[in-house]
């Protein structure tokens, strides 16, 4: 029987061979997850769409006041834009004709809970709740159902996003924020909209903010000298047959 003897130096170098086998083979199984998981279905809502058009859904939470709506309404049909508005259902119990003037001008009322609360802290049936609810007094008021749903204040974990795809709603955030509710100065707010659009941004505004509509004077001209098409998020988004990467893009499989 023959015996091997390893200096240390030899040693070292295989144990380090080991180390680096290992690791490749850990990140290859790290990827192999990423992807798994991502054509199954990310528990992640849809930030942003990757695509080659140069299309963009800018969007508003409508939430409280009404006061800005109709002045935004007519800043996007000077512009040719077509937009999304998510709603609140005590939004849509206080101005119904807006959610008709909004549909019948080619926009989308879509949902943005009943109560506007933090649907994180919810159970499965009160997730279930507000959804549904904000979704059947749209409804009824529009006969739009979209089912495309937004969480107050940005706020979503696993069960929320779960919950809502059981129910047949697509959860969608946003990748460029306005921050127009800080009423910053309107040509700042263009500006830092217009630096971080890129093809399939959805943007987000707020109707009841007071620097909204002079920001939307600056912007949507701007962007259209640029090329791009403002559309509805429900133009923008994929159904069926995506998946969507740890940044929340979300792209065609």
């Amino acid at each position: 029987m023959k015996i091997f003897v390893f200096s240390k130096d030899t040693l070292l170098i295989y144990g380090l061979v080991v180390l680096v086998l290992v690791g490749m083979f850990t990140v290859g199984t790290m990827s192999e997850t990423v992807i798994t998981n991502a054509t199954t279905g990310s528990n992640l809502p849809v930030y942003s769409v990757k695509t080659e058009k140069k299309q963009i859904a800018i969007t508003f939470d409508c939430a409280w006041e009404d006061t800005e709506t109709n002045s935004i309404i007519q800043v996007l049909k000077d512009n040719n834009a077509k937009s999304s508005f998510f709603v609140v259902g005590g939004y849509a119990d206080r101005y119904p004709e807006s959610l008709k003037k909004l549909c019948q001008d080619g926009h989308e009322v879509l949902n943005h809970t009943d109560t506007h609360l933090h649907m994180s802290k919810l159970s499965k049936e009160q997730i279930i709740k507000e959804i549904t609810v904000c979704e059947d007094k749209i409804n009824s008021i529009t006969g739009q159902s979209l089912k495309i749903f937004r969480p107050p204040y940005g706020d979503y974990n696993n069960t929320l996003i779960t919950v809502a795809k059981e129910q047949g709603f697509l959860p969608v955030q946003w990748d460029v924020d306005s921050n127009d509710w800080k009423d910053t100065d309107p040509s700042k707010i263009a500006s830092e909209v217009a630096g971080n659009i890129k093809n399939g941004s959805i943007v987000l505004f707020h109707n009841g903010a007071k620097n909204t509509v002079e920001a939307l004077k600056i912007l949507l001209p701007q962007l259209k000298n640029e090329g791009y098409e403002f559309v509805p998020v429900s133009q923008l988004v994929y159904r069926e047959g995506y998946v969507i990467d740890k940044s929340g893009m979300q792209s065609k499989i």
